[in-house]
């Protein structure tokens, strides 16, 4: 029997993804449980496996194109069947789907001149078909994004299948410009357009760091924290467990470390703010943040409190590298109570990050940098960290914050703790 491959829900929250590459070509055979593509979701690639044995008879949404979640993409021939198969099958799909797999966007980067290229056809706007029948379809997502945003799902269209909007939708109607209300307004923008440039369609993890960052300056009341820290007791316990360790640790090793027994010790600062209730997380989960050609993502570091500094290492290393290959799982990007974001070595003093939602704090590292400081009466020069601390007001008050910032900086140059 034919079987019909539909979107998988890679990641929780998405209503579509982009298809990056079929590892199998059309009349290939395939296995039951063989890797058939690879899916972008907005944090990661994720490879999805076959759920039938057969022939790849057909796909329906190439490389290059998104389909929703649960929309037909491909359809595999049992042993023993063809084209008649195949017919009914494609036969079982509704006819827009058939006709034009739920296409999010094109992913290929365009050079654009002043010159207008001849506007396509479009397609049926959402008003009249809300005035005709009263009804929108949307997604959830589509939905709250849109209200998010203040747009009026009416003035919305849908590349869904039957025109129903999802994701994409809404976040491609929030860049559009707003109208011109006078010529005057319309002067700069005419004038910007004149020159030359290459568009780079947005990646899925692109719009969703855009959409999350905007929407945590726009709602979380932040203030900021900083702290400058004697690192030189640190490095030296750093140096002295590299002689002897077959797996070298990290100056960011052992500052994660120093946030998961700081926030071990004081609870009351590894909150989240919901409007129902303040959420006290029982788990010390560190989100590290880690930059990839694709953007920056968080992947998660669970009960980092409770692993020894060897194998918090190893855990931040291994999820490093799955983050850079686009290969993390949503459950290894998802949750999270702390972020850790470090620039130190790119030779930044110091930074103020933003909130990663619905975390209520995220510390940011500057580099270790030789100053002369005082010391009793006499001038030195020692190792320095700057640090900035930003927090969530509705959570976290100053004091609290403050207090917190005090201890790990306690902890950091008093570092035999973190090994206790």
């Amino acid at each position: 029997m034919a079987t019909l491959i539909t979107m998988p829900g890679v990641a929780a929250g998405n209503d579509a993804a982009q298809i990056l590459s079929w590892l199998k070509k059309e009349g290939e055979a395939v296995n039951l449980n063989d890797e058939l593509l690879e899916v972008e979701t907005d944090k990661a690639v994720v490879e999805v496996a076959s759920e039938a044995s057969g022939t790849l008879a057909r796909i329906l949404v190439p490389a290059g194109q998104s389909a929703e979640v649960g929309a037909p993409i491909a359809v595999i021939l049992a042993a023993g069947e063809g084209d008649a198969e195949l017919q009914a099958a494609l036969a079982d799909i509704p006819q827009a789907a058939a006709a034009a797999p739920a296409v999010v966007e094109p992913t290929a980067t365009t050079t654009t001149s002043a010159t207008p290229a001849a506007a396509p056809v479009a397609p049926v706007s959402n008003v009249a078909a809300a005035a005709h029948t009263g009804r929108i379809f949307a997604s959830p997502l589509a939905r709250r994004l849109a209200l998010e945003a203040g747009l009026n799902l009416a003035t919305i269209n849908g590349s869904g299948p039957h025109g129903r909007i999802i994701k994409n939708d809404v976040l491609k109607a929030q860049a559009q410009p707003a109208p011109a209300v006078a010529s005057a307004a319309t002067a700069a923008p005419t004038a910007a357009s004149n020159a030359a440039y290459t568009a780079q369609p947005h990646s899925a993890m692109r719009r969703t760091i855009a959409r999350r960052l905007t929407e945590s300056k726009s709602t979380v009341p932040h203030f900021y924290l900083q702290a400058e820290c004697r690192v030189d007791a640190l490095l030296a316990l750093r140096a002295q467990i590299n002689q002897t360790a077959s797996q070298k640790v990290s100056v960011n090793d052992l500052i994660v470390k120093a946030v998961a027994v700081t926030l071990q010790a004081m609870p009351e600062m590894n909150v989240s703010w919901t409007d129902e209730a303040l959420l006290q997380y029982h788990d010390v989960d560190i989100s590290v943040a880690v930059s990839t050609d694709s953007g920056l993502i968080t992947p998660v570091v669970r009960n980092a409190n409770n692993l020894s500094l060897s194998a918090l290492s190893q855990n931040v290393r291994q999820l490093a590298e799955r983050a850079r290959d686009g290969k993390l799982q949503p459950h290894e990007y998802q949750g999270g109570s702390f972020t850790i974001s470090n620039l130190g070595m790119y030779g930044v003093q110091n930074f103020a990050a933003i909130i990663n939602p619905p975390q209520a704090a995220i510390l940011a590292v500057g580099a270790a940098e030789r100053r002369v400081i005082a010391e009793g009466d006499d001038m030195v020069i020692a190792q320095m960290l700057s640090m900035t601390l930003s927090v969530d007001h509705r959570a976290i008050d100053g004091a609290l914050a403050a207090r917190w910032l005090a201890r790990f900086k306690e902890t950091l140059e008093a570092p035999l703790s973190i090994l206790i």
